[in-house]
């Protein structure tokens, strides 16, 4: 949902069985750190994410908090790298580099397709500057003939050789929602 801030952005998780009703919402702000919460169905109780845990693991799987939010512009500084070819896609190469002094990475390269204007994939290097994961967008669809959307989002973590792939379903847009529907209450009501 858009503001003159930044995104509110509520995902529910309905797989895999263990995570089944866990809800984490985002509210991205353009500058400063974004505020999160999630909603564990096992305590029924709503977790504050510190801003200073954007950068731990998500669920236990290969996404940190701050992956899972809003990439807004303001967040990073920009630089220019090269254009190329990736999976035969015309594509731009930046790098870019977070404001934000508790994210977990220096610096992310980002693949971006040069006629949808949408990440196709992004490097992130940790606090030591070594590269730390990749992640890959799959198999984009396009909705209301405007809103490109990712099927598919894999994270390999280079460093621990494992990975995740989380599957986006049922997207909907205009769906009448409101503000409050972005409550911290509303995490408990998530299904």
């Amino acid at each position: 949902m858009a503001g003159s801030d930044g995104d509110k952005t509520l995902i529910i998780f309905d797989r895999p069985r263990d995570v089944k009703g866990t809800a984490l919402l985002s509210y991205s702000h353009k500058t400063g750190s974004d505020d999160q919460w999630l909603y564990l169905p096992a305590l029924k109780r709503v977790k504050r994410i510190a801003s200073r845990n954007k950068s731990g693991p998500f669920m236990g799987s290969e996404f940190a908090y701050e992956d899972l939010s809003s990439q807004e512009v303001e967040k990073y500084t920009y630089k220019y790298i090269r254009d190329e070819q990736l999976n035969g896609k015309d594509v731009l190469v930046q790098e870019r580099y977070p404001v934000d002094p508790n994210s977990g990475y220096t610096r992310q390269v980002v693949w971006v397709d040069k006629a949808e204007y949408i990440p196709l994939k992004i490097e992130f290097y940790d606090r030591k500057k070594a590269l730390l994961k990749t992640l890959e967008f799959r198999n984009y669809k396009q909705y209301l003939d405007r809103y490109w959307r990712a099927s598919e989002m894999f994270m390999q973590n280079h460093q621990t050789g494992k990975s995740t792939l989380l599957t986006w379903e049922d997207y909907k847009f205009r769906a009448g929602l409101k503000s409050s529907n972005f409550g911290k209450n509303s995490l408990k009501r998530a299904r």
